[in-house]
């Protein structure tokens, strides 16, 4: 226990360093007042029909829990985001309609992560009880202790994959958002350097989930190949 601790202490610190770069950038610019005073919801109807797409929008509960689904054509906005006008929610709106322009023109990656939730999400669940319960049985010698053990670094690895996947989609999104903010004028200088520093931060959260996620596999993959060198 004190070895996985230890395996996973830098990329959670990463996650906390990206988590605070978040809160701070939008605690920042969610209280400067966008220059053409457009709500979040205002800024995302102007950039669904610049772009030429047929999505709806509506509001969702939470904090920053704005998305775009994919199945339902909406995007989906949180009410301190769809509510306000301001340059973190600007750039916020953006990067989810960047995620609708990919939806429409088919961006691989984008498909590629979409065909990956269901397996991902099963991996993520099942990969590391597959593992723990392969240690116990190898433990008691059990014959099938280790087999076990690697299918659930299997399954784990799809939720890897996953979060590999998601790093362009999200890196893609956010170019879009910074370009679309620009050609339409939306934002003036500063206001464009505000946007893209809230984005940038959202960023390493991306960047943080794929970190933990490689470094847990690594862990599975040195626990179960030890387990065989020991036989």
């Amino acid at each position: 226990m004190l070895l996985y601790l230890l395996f996973m202490l830098p990329p959670l610190i990463f996650m906390i360093y990206a988590q605070i770069r978040v809160s701070s950038a939008y605690n920042k610019y969610s209280r400067v007042r966008s220059m053409g005073g457009l709500t979040g919801v205002q800024a995302a109807n102007r950039l669904i029909a610049y772009n030429g797409l047929r999505v709806g929008v509506e509001g969702t509960q939470g904090h920053l829990t704005d998305h775009y689904d994919p199945r339902h054509k909406v995007l989906r906005l949180s009410g301190g985001v769809g509510n306000t006008a301001s340059v973190a929610s600007l750039g916020i709106v953006a990067h989810e309609v960047g995620h609708a322009v990919q939806d429409k023109l088919g961006y691989a990656p984008m498909r590629l992560r979409a065909a990956l939730v269901p397996v991902a999400n099963l991996g993520s669940r099942l990969g590391f009880i597959f593992v723990i319960i392969g240690v116990i049985l190898v433990g008691l010698n059990v014959a099938f202790g280790q087999p076990l053990a690697w299918v659930g670094v299997g399954l784990f690895s799809a939720a890897v994959l996953f979060a590999l996947v998601t790093l362009p989609v999200e890196y893609n999104a956010s170019n879009r958002a910074r370009q679309m903010l620009q050609k339409t004028g939306m934002v003036s200088t500063v206001e464009y350097q505000g946007a893209s520093a809230v984005l940038s931060a959202a960023a390493l959260t991306y960047v943080a989930a794929l970190l933990q996620a490689v470094f847990q596999l690594f862990y599975f993959l040195m626990l179960v190949a030890g387990m065989g060198r020991r036989d």
